[in-house]
């Protein structure tokens, strides 16, 4: 008689099998059962990583969306889907800290910008500007921010920032317009002292 153990890991590495040669064949309810079982995982290893919950949420997003549309290019014959999600989730990982450091940059050289316009043929009303924009972009949600900061910081067409994210092209230019809109209303207030 097998001991329950070894049935129990015998099944487990059938359904991951089954998971994984249904999600290379485009099955949405093996993506489901992927996130279901790995989604955990996942986000555990990012949120150690980047030490932000919300973030690591947006990098959990992002591996699976990166998962089911390369799911072509995995080989469960090379090895597990865990192990493959993995690596999606460190590449994932390293995005959003270049990004963090992208942001960074940019508030430092703001901060340097602002401090250094004393020679500067700017007036105050141009510096104002600048921050109450930067100010605006940074109450934005953290993905719509991404996506207006890639579009005008990293001069990132929509087509190459769904390519960078991972997120369908739609989604891109969705995140871009309620971004822009939110930034209209938010500096139409502020204009008014509102």
């Amino acid at each position: 008689m097998e001991p329950r153990a070894h049935r129990a890991r015998r099944d487990t590495a059938a359904d991951d099998d089954r998971i994984a040669r249904g999600l290379v064949q485009g099955d949405e309810r093996c993506l489901d059962a992927a996130y279901r079982r790995w989604g955990r995982l996942v986000h555990t290893l990012a949120a150690r990583a980047l030490g932000d919950h919300r973030e690591a949420e947006d990098v959990t997003q992002q591996v699976f969306v990166a998962a089911w549309r390369g799911r072509a290019n995995f080989r469960p014959d090379r090895g597990t889907l865990p192990a493959w999600l993995t690596g999606i989730t460190r590449r994932k990982i390293a995005d959003a800290l270049t990004a963090r450091a992208r942001r960074t940059e940019l508030t430092a050289a703001l901060g340097a910008a602002l401090e250094h316009t004393g020679g500067s043929h700017e007036g105050p009303e141009r510096i104002i500007d600048r921050i109450v924009v930067t100010e605006e972009l940074a109450r934005l949600p953290r993905v719509q921010r991404d996506v207006l900061e890639l579009a005008y910081f990293a001069d990132l067409t929509q087509t190459q920032i769904a390519d960078r994210t991972g997120m369908p092209l739609g989604t891109v230019k969705s995140h871009a317009r309620r971004g822009l809109q939110r930034m209209r209303r938010g500096l139409a207030l502020a204009a008014t002292g509102g």
